[in-house]
């Protein structure tokens, strides 16, 4: 269940915004590519993510100097694209990451 009325929830919104537009890529492999291939410009992931599939996207996003916010679980975040449960999901437009960060900023740590 997504929350309401919360800044979360105006990201989640957004992230679906960015799906529509073709400016994801979502789960931890797709991810991990957009990353190499530095298209990726926000990664965000799932609070119940493994920590397998945790390090195998923060690892990277860290050496690229791309920011990484932990966004809901994997429900959540999976239900904000329109598919099953989600570890990770890059944000490829470089103005969706930066809305999304802006609306995250103030609730979560942007790393």
């Amino acid at each position: 269940m997504m929350p309401r009325g919360t800044k979360e929830a105006e990201a989640l919104q957004l992230l679906g915004l960015a799906r529509r537009a073709a400016a994801v890529a979502t789960g931890t492999e797709r991810t991990r590519q957009a990353l190499r291939a530095g298209l990726a410009k926000l990664v965000l992931v799932a609070g119940d993510a493994s920590p397998v599939q945790l390090k195998k996207v923060e690892g990277i996003a860290s050496q690229k100097g791309i920011p990484t916010v932990v966004l809901g679980d994997r429900g959540v975040l999976g239900a904000a694209v329109g598919e099953p449960p989600l570890s990770a999901v890059a944000v490829t437009d470089a103005g969706f990451a930066h809305r999304l960060i802006e609306r995250l900023r103030s609730e979560k740590e942007v790393s």
